[in-house]
């Protein structure tokens, strides 16, 4: 069946995702999230778009983004291309890194944009990876608080104030507020890889070794296995990461 075209946006701003194939790991290291950031940087300068927020996960990434002289498609097949070329090269690896086809959703109003904004920047949080926005390095939320970076930031900050003190209080605040965002997502087809799966482990028992969690007392560890798998987390992941046996995870 042919693709449904996309639906253009009337500000030319757009919410955009991009994920590994099958839901693969795009970033295996800090100089992956890096590259990928400077890739965008660059072609920035050549397709003239500006970034609002971003935030790179470990086999997915969100922008928000305004389109500039070149259409987003353009955009997306330069900035894959430049990036998976380096990725394979130092990872030894061949062929096809990102899903064929990136998805997008228009922003056309100033509540949806604030909206996308804070949903991007805590994407870390919902997945349980972080407690603090401000602790996540792969995100455009420290840009906002001083960080050099690609982030285009005036034109956010104005629908909080004139003054940029004011400005930045009132950002940290609805971006750290608790909230029922609903946005653009794989979250039903996205598996959460072991990366992202340990970081949550760690988070959740409150440990530095997951293998600490085999001597919790039961009730102690039937608490964190029942979070876990809230979390998102299979039982067979639970099962392979922490060493406790398949029929007692899916007993709690």
């Amino acid at each position: 069946m042919p693709r449904r075209p996309r639906e253009k946006s009337s500000t030319g701003i757009y919410h955009v995702m991009l994920r590994g194939i099958n839901g693969q790991t795009i970033f295996k290291d800090n100089e992956d999230y890096e590259k990928l950031i400077q890739t965008i940087a660059d072609y920035k300068k050549v397709c003239e778009y500006e970034i609002y927020a971003y935030c790179l996960m470990t086999n997915h990434i969100h922008l928000l983004i305004k389109e500039g002289k070149d259409e987003l498609g353009i955009v997306f097949r330069r900035i894959g291309a430049s990036y998976v070329h380096w990725y394979n090269w130092k990872h030894k690896r061949n062929g096809h890194l990102f899903q064929d086809r990136y998805k997008s959703e228009p922003v056309e109003d100033d509540k949806y944009f604030l909206t996308v904004l804070r949903y991007i920047h805590q994407n870390p949080i919902k997945a349980g990876i972080e407690n603090d926005i401000k602790e996540y390095p792969w995100s455009s939320y420290n840009e906002y608080l001083g960080k050099d970076g690609i982030c285009d930031k005036k034109f956010a900050l104005v629908f909080f104030a004139d003054d940029e003190k004011g400005a930045l209080e009132l950002f940290k605040k609805f971006n750290s507020k608790e909230n029922d965002d609903k946005c653009l997502d794989y979250e039903e087809s996205i598996r959460i890889d072991d990366i992202e799966a340990r970081k949550i482990i760690i988070k959740v028992a409150g440990i530095d070794d997951i293998s600490q969690i085999r001597s919790f007392e039961k009730e102690k560890r039937d608490k964190v296995i029942k979070k876990l798998k809230n979390r998102g987390l299979s039982i067979r992941q639970i099962e392979r990461l922490t060493g406790i046996s398949f029929s007692v995870i899916r007993r709690i």
